[in-house]
This record gives structure tokens, C-alpha cells and sequence, in this order.
């Protein structure tokens, strides 16, 4: 079978995510028929490098043994049951694990099917929690801008980016905004701790002033990863826990792209030492598998939800696949990969590697930074280095690297003007290289003059 084959049924068929269909036109489909470890490789051969885990979700390389084993066992033995009123080991040994791993006082696990899905179980949790306790004004989210949290109408609310937002405005709930503490604008000489520190006064500000009405802060710690890869520091995440507690506001920590080991540390969370009221973890949990979320949080909030039947106190929230199986068993298997072969560890290494290989790029006169948090490195392109100006988006420089990076056989997917990796964890220092010189030539190709 060819490529082209694929691509003509595929066209007649279906429509994907995040695309215009008519780019389709003229920028061809990949269709890969199948993987192995870092790899790619479409149905004529060609291979390409999978720089960003397949939407930040591959952990350990695609056909991963140990994973495909553990996934086999289940089949043999459960493929799927009820969650309500049913339990089965793969989820209770799951359950146990993450408690073990997770920040401290983390007691309780409640799964759905996907990131999005977290977030809106969350949301709704943290009002409902605050209802019970009597409290029904606390109905608004505070959240930052350029934020991201996923795409079903509660989460898109709570989220600030404004391609995927503005077209559905009048379908959402309004939170209230407080500008981001990504440290890009940062002033010159002034470090990421006192520039988030310095930030950090609005959201102060806006707790002190709406602490009534407000159910939770919610915030993606340390990377606002669809919001063009932006980072912040720690010290950030620290007071605004010490904030949330102050004031009577839940925090929510939504881990579901920087979780397991991408910022550096298992969860972000730990580099500023603190545990959130509720914490949303997916994509990486399964290493990459299968669809597989949970939320996350203490026994207090969970003993809100605690009581007779006639009060009607129980959080009815409830997807057809939560829990599943299948897809514990992936994630008891990717927990398994973490525990034996010191992968924190070794990732350390491979940042720093991945750091030093795109180090040249600093001085590259249409790059206005390279920012690395861990496993995640971005370059952003921009028109003016002094000023930072941004190309206009209508020119869709981004587009024009990911193009070149399908030609070398590397998939990099750039959000916008950002060239990102956020690769495997089995990738090696010379796949690595191999990806720095094929971004280099990208933005080279990208910024050239016209």
C-alpha cells in the first residue's frame, strides 16, 4: 500500500483536529504505518524523527515492549467495567501508586477519559465543594492569560488563548484574568524569580478583592505549553499557594501536559515544593497508549461529598470509559519504566545535552529566545529581536520549519512562531543533534528575507 492511497480515503473520510481541511489541498497528509521508539515510518519507508511525543503524550518510545506486554496481559483478563459500583485491580493498584508519587496529602483518585474531561470534572468538583459547605456564591475561576486547559466549553473558558477561544465566546462562562507570569517580557538583568515575584502582585490583588466569589485559581505550572511553550519560576507557584490558603481558595494544577517528568522534576509542582487542592494529570500517563485521565485531591474536599443519599451531597459526574483497564494497566506499566530505570535522572542529562545543542541559537538575529524547563525547549522567531516583534501570524513562518522537518524525516509541530522539542525519553544525544540542526535550518529557511 502507498502513502497516496491512504491519503485519498483518508480525504474522503475525515476531518482532523486542529486543521484547516483545504491546507490539505496542498500541504499532503503523513500516513504512518507504524512506529518504534522514537520513530515514525509511513507506508513507503520514510521515517521521521518524533520530536514532540505525538502531541506530548509518548513517554517511552512508540511500541514500547514492556508497555505492549502489560496492555496484552489485561486484554487477556479484562478489556473494560463499569466504574459505578464496580472496581477492579488495575485501578486500585493505580490509584495506590500515584498517591505514593504525587505531593503530599494527594489522597484521592477520580479518572475520566481525557485531559479535557479532568478539567471539567474539576471545575465543577471545586464549586461543588464549596456549595456544600454553603457557600454558593463562590462561582468564578481565577485564571491567567495565555493560559490553556483543553477544549470542551468549561475548560476552553478557563483558558486565555485566544484562537481556540474567541469563536465560541458567547457559549462560556467568564473567569477573571490575571496577566501570566511568563518571564519572555521580562526587563533586562532581571531574573525569572523577581519577575514572577513582581507579577505575582496582581494576583494578589485580585484574591484579596475576589476571594468571595471565587472557587478556585487554576494554572498550568511552570509551562504554559500551548500558550508558545511560555515558562515561569517556581517561586510563583509558591506564593500563590500560600495566597489560595490565605484567602480560602482552592488551587487547581493542571499537570496534564508538563506532568511526569517533562519540567525536570516528576511533577512540576515539586520544584516549588507545594501540593495543590486538585491536581489534573493525562497525556503522559499511559506513556502514550491509551486515553486515560484523573483528578486528583485531598480527603477533606472528597468528605464534602461524603453523606446520605437523601442530601444529595454525591458528585454525579461520570464518563462511559473512566477507569479503564486497558488503560491503567499502560499507565501501571509507565509507572513501572519510572521506577526501575532512574529516568528523572537520566533526563537530566539529555536537557542538558538538548540545551547546549540549540545554545547557537541565542545569537540567531530572528530568534528572541530559547527557554528550556527540563525535557521542554522552545525557540521562538520573531521580526525584531530587540523589540521582540512577532511575524504576523498570516505568514505562518511556523508552518514553513514544520514543512522543511517532514523533508529530513523529523516531525516538529511549532505552535506558532515557537519551534519546540519535547521528545521521547529513550531519544539519544545524536537524535538530539540531529534535531538541532534540523530546526536551525528551519528557522534559517523560516526568517529568510523575502
Amino acid at each position: 500500500m502507498k502513502n497516496n492511497n491512504i491519503i485519498t480515503r483518508d480525504l474522503a473520510t475525515l476531518w482532523h483536529p486542529c486543521s484547516q481541511m483545504k491546507d490539505h489541498e496542498w500541504l499532503p497528509l503523513v500516513p504512518i504505518k507504524r512506529g518504534e521508539g522514537v520513530w515514525l515510518e509511513d507506508f513507503e519507508g520514510k521515517r521521521y524523527l518524533d520530536a514532540i511525543s505525538s502531541w506530548w503524550v509518548n513517554m517511552f518510545g512508540h511500541c514500547n515492549p514492556r508497555i505492549n506486554d502489560r496492555i496484552k496481559a489485561q486484554l487477556d483478563t479484562l478489556e473494560h467495567v463499569i466504574l459505578a459500583g464496580f472496581s477492579h485491580e488495575p485501578v486500585v493498584e493505580l490509584s495506590e501508586r500515584l498517591i505514593k508519587i504525587t505531593p503530599a496529602g494527594l489522597t484521592r483518585c477520580f479518572y475520566t477519559d481525557n485531559g479535557s474531561s479532568a478539567i471539567e470534572a474539576t471545575l465543577k468538583m471545586s464549586f461543588h465543594y464549596w456549595l456544600n459547605l454553603g457557600q454558593p456564591r463562590k462561582t468564578k475561576f481565577i485564571t491567567l492569560s495565555n493560559s490553556y486547559h483543553g477544549e470542551t466549553l468549561g475548560a476552553l473558558a478557563v483558558g486565555d488563548v485566544k484562537l481556540f477561544k474567541d469563536t465560541y465566546a458567547p457559549l462560556l462562562m467568564t473567569p477573571i484574568t490575571v496577566t501570566s507570569p511568563d518571564c519572555y517580557f521580562r526587563e533586562t538583568g532581571e531574573s525569572e524569580a523577581d519577575y514572577s515575584t513582581r507579577l505575582f502582585a496582581e494576583m494578589e490583588q485580585t484574591l484579596a478583592q475576589h476571594h468571595d466569589e471565587v472557587c478556585a485559581v487554576i494554572v498550568e505550572p511552570l509551562v504554559q505549553c500551548v500558550g508558545s511553550m511560555r515558562m515561569y519560576d517556581p517561586v510563583y507557584l509558591k506564593l500563590l499557594r500560600k495566597a489560595c490558603d490565605h484567602y480560602g481558595v482552592h488551587l487547581i494544577t493542571d499537570e496534564i501536559a508538563v506532568g511526569f517528568g517533562r519540567t525536570g522534576t516528576l511533577f512540576a509542582c515539586e520544584q516549588a515544593d507545594i501540593t495543590p487542592d486538585f491536581m489534573c494529570l493525562s497525556k503522559g500517563i499511559t506513556g502514550g497508549y491509551l486515553p486515560l485521565a484523573v483528578v486528583m485531591t485531598h480527603d477533606h474536599i472528597y468528605q464534602a461529598f461524603y453523606d446520605n443519599y437523601e442530601k444529595m451531597n454525591a458528585f454525579l459526574h461520570s464518563h462511559s470509559y473512566t477507569g479503564n483497564p486497558l488503560g491503567c494497566a499502560a499507565a501501571l506499566a509507565t509507572l513501572d519504566i519510572f521506577e526501575q530505570d532512574n529516568v528523572i535522572e537520566n533526563n537530566r542529562a539529555l536537557s542538558q545535552h538538548m540545551g547546549n545543542a540549540v545554545a547557537h541559537l541565542k545569537d540567531h538575529p530572528q530568534v528572541g529566545d530559547v527557554r528550556q524547563r527540563g525535557m521542554i525547549i522552545a525557540m521562538e522567531m520573531v521580526k525584531d529581536k530587540q523589540t521582540k516583534e512577532a511575524y504576523p501570524w498570516q505568514e505562518r513562518r511556523g508552518l514553513r520549519v514544520y514543512q522543511h522537518a517532514l523533508k529530513r524525516g523529523a516531525l516538529l509541530r511549532p505552535v506558532g512562531n515557537v519551534i519546540y522539542f519535547m521528545p521521547p525519553y529513550v531519544i539519544t544525544p545524536e537524535q538530539i543533534d540531529f534535531l538541532a540542526e534540523v530546526a536551525t535550518e528551519g528557522i534559517d529557511i523560516a526568517t529568510r528575507a523575502e
